[in-house]
């Protein structure tokens, strides 16, 4: 695969960045919501495979191929963009403004909920046959997730919801070392292959990812989850997003911003 140095791929970065900024809000709430019910679609299917095989690496080593599908179609998550867009305005690029930032990322968040919520409303249809039968094994495994990723932390208070603050954090170092491997390559086999690793890591590793939870949660609670909406976005949504904004941003995005854009000069030996 052909391979591009980090000083061509971090230029393509911010350009990323400032390309989203300008945007259509049409666009990118389309985008946002493919993207969305993209990657419910594949959290879904990993559950799946997880719950009939028994393996939950399996359903890992399989779950990125919705994330790869998304990226192909030039689709939007909001981990990606809290990495890219904030990198065109630490460049200075012209008409990028901290308020064009959050308008993106507010956008970008409606889309993604969107669809993930659709996707919700979908499997739970399928799965119970318009709400009149049992969801099975499937839907007894996410309630048991959505209690244990909300109430869980709730049990341990401020120190669970740091707790899951940080997996937000490690899941978004991760997503985002995805998004940017894409770009290292031009061939759509070597962005695949740059993918694939560290997105199966992040789901594996239980790290939490906060597009994900729009489906996951949503869905767990059609099921039967036994948690109340006020504690999906206390004790997941909300400390996950903030994790995935600083984990992005702070392990990938300025990381490689600093050193091979803004480099500092050459010292004298």
């Amino acid at each position: 695969m052909s391979y591009l140095e980090p000083t061509e791929f971090v230029t393509k970065m911010v350009d990323a960045g400032e390309s989203k900024v300008y945007m259509s809000t049409k666009d990118t709430l389309i985008r946002a919501f493919m993207a969305g019910a993209t990657l419910g679609l594949a959290a879904v299917f990993a559950i799946t495979v997880a719950v009939k095989t028994g393996s939950p690496l399996t359903g890992a080593i399989l779950f990125p191929v919705g994330f790869i599908m998304l990226y192909l179609m030039k689709f939007d998550l909001l981990t990606g963009v809290f990495t890219l867009v904030p990198l065109a305005l630490f460049d200075k690029r012209p008409g990028v403004t901290v308020s064009q930032v959050f308008r993106n990322w507010g956008l970008v968040f409606l889309g993604n909920f969107a669809g993930a919520l659709t996707v919700a409303f979908m499997m739970s249809f399928i799965l119970t046959y318009g709400y009149n039968t049992d969801g099975g094994a499937l839907a007894a495994k996410v309630g048991s997730i959505g209690e244990s990723r909300t109430l869980g932390y709730k049990s341990h208070g401020l120190e669970g919801w740091i707790t899951i603050f940080i997996r937000g954090m490690l899941c978004n170092w991760m997503v985002s070392m995805g998004v940017v491997g894409a770009m290292i390559s031009s061939s759509a086999s070597g962005k695949i292959m740059a993918m694939w690793m560290p997105v199966m890591l992040f789901f594996f590793m239980g790290f939490e990812h906060s597009i994900v939870n729009m489906f996951l949660f949503p869905f767990s609670m059609i099921m039967g989850g036994g948690f109340t909406i006020s504690d999906y976005f206390i004790w997941n949504e909300i400390p996950t997003v903030l994790g995935n904004l600083a984990g992005g941003l702070l392990f990938v995005g300025l990381p490689l911003y600093y050193t091979h854009v803004k480099t500092s000069p050459n010292r004298s030996v």
